[in-house]
């Protein structure tokens, strides 16, 4: 029985991760720990909430009480760390939130890990696991075509998320390499897919779609993207968790680059045909707005380590991805609304007295 800490898993991408684990591994206790800050959606596990080996725990990365006695109280052996404020625009409205969160919330995880697996010495460490999530925005930005992040590229970050992911990786490195931490890093790039909370592109763009809203786009829309399905991330975590090389850093792409305004014009056509509107109908709905400051030009990452040494590889080509993402959104429908209008949230204040 190994009993897994899963830090964020009410979000994105971690309520994608909780699910495949909950379900794959049914002779593992999974315990995920979230906040449940406005991304922290608890729906998003209703059809495994009752699952014996799933617990969730409502509590803060930056409890400097919760978090050892969490470890000890659960005798986690292993944590895979996803909680993060992740918004850019919002890491420039307040840098400091991103700072306590992504930084100290990281480093107090960290030192819990430490004091607990290491109590009686670095044989403590045997058998257990820290693995850091991280993000491709801390390598900066590609300015020429055909080049890529690798596991080797200076980091260069640009915005206070990114450098606040960067400080955070910075971190989960000095404990492996001063205190014997096992620990492994994954960096990703933009994921999609089914329960993202919609201030991000796709989400947000097939609602507004939906309602005939603006489609705001920065600057004239020429940034460029990799895009990864989420189910596909969450697989990839499983593998590097299971059988990746303790220290190492694995980067995680979908080999989809697309530029945001070629993105955005694909939706249109998606969701417009799904809806029965004729073609081109909501073209008009792109509006040119500022450009975002410090807005990176173009990401792309490298992949090959991880499929030549793990066989990992995308399951989906990004036009059957995000044909599958789209249906979903207009399928689930009330999730979206209860999302946007904060519905979401009375029910689960009220239960853990927020």
């Amino acid at each position: 029985m190994k009993n897994i800490l899963i830090t964020g898993g009410a979000g994105f991408i971690g309520s994608h991760l909780v699910r495949l684990m909950v379900t794959k591994y049914p002779h593992y206790n999974i315990i995920n720990l979230d906040k449940l800050t406005y991304a922290g959606n608890l729906e998003n596990l209703k059809d495994i909430e009752g699952r014996p080996n799933y617990t969730f725990i409502k509590g803060d990365i930056c409890d400097i009480d919760l978090i050892p006695q969490l470890l000890r109280d659960k005798n986690i052996d292993g944590i895979i760390h996803l909680a993060a404020e992740s918004h850019v625009d919002r890491s420039i409205k307040d840098p400091f939130a991103f700072a306590n969160t992504n930084v100290i919330g990281t480093l107090n995880l960290l030192q819990a890990a430490k004091n607990y697996w290491g109590e009686f010495g670095r044989e403590g460490f045997e058998g257990k696991l820290f693995y850091h999530v991280s993000t491709d925005e801390v390598y900066g930005s590609l300015e020429q075509e055909g080049t890529f992040f690798t596991e080797e590229t200076k980091y260069d970050p640009h915005s206070p998320y990114s450098a606040s992911k960067a400080a955070s990786d910075h971190f989960v490195r000095a404990f492996h390499d001063t205190y014997g931490l096992p620990v492994v890093i994954s960096n990703c790039s933009n994921n999609y897919g089914s329960f993202q909370f919609p201030e991000k592109l796709i989400p947000l763009f097939i609602n507004n779609i939906c309602n005939n809203k603006p489609l705001p786009v920065y600057g004239k829309g020429e940034n460029v993207r990799d895009w990864l399905y989420v189910e596909d991330h969450a697989v990839a975590i499983d593998l590097i968790f299971h059988k990746g090389k303790t220290g190492d850093t694995y980067n995680i792409g979908g080999f989809n680059e697309w530029r945001n305004i070629d993105l955005i014009k694909v939706m249109i056509k998606t969701v417009d045909r799904l809806l029965g509107r004729p073609p081109g109908s909501s073209d008009s709905l792109i509006t040119y707005v500022t450009d975002r400051a410090g807005h990176d030009l173009r990401y792309a990452i490298d992949s090959t380590k991880l499929n030549r040494e793990l066989g990992w590889s995308p399951s989906l080509q990004f036009e059957e991805g995000l044909e599958k993402t789209v249906r979903w959104y207009l399928d689930n429908r009330e999730w979206m609304e209860r999302v946007t209008s904060g519905d979401y949230q009375a029910y689960y204040k009220q239960m853990y007295n927020r």
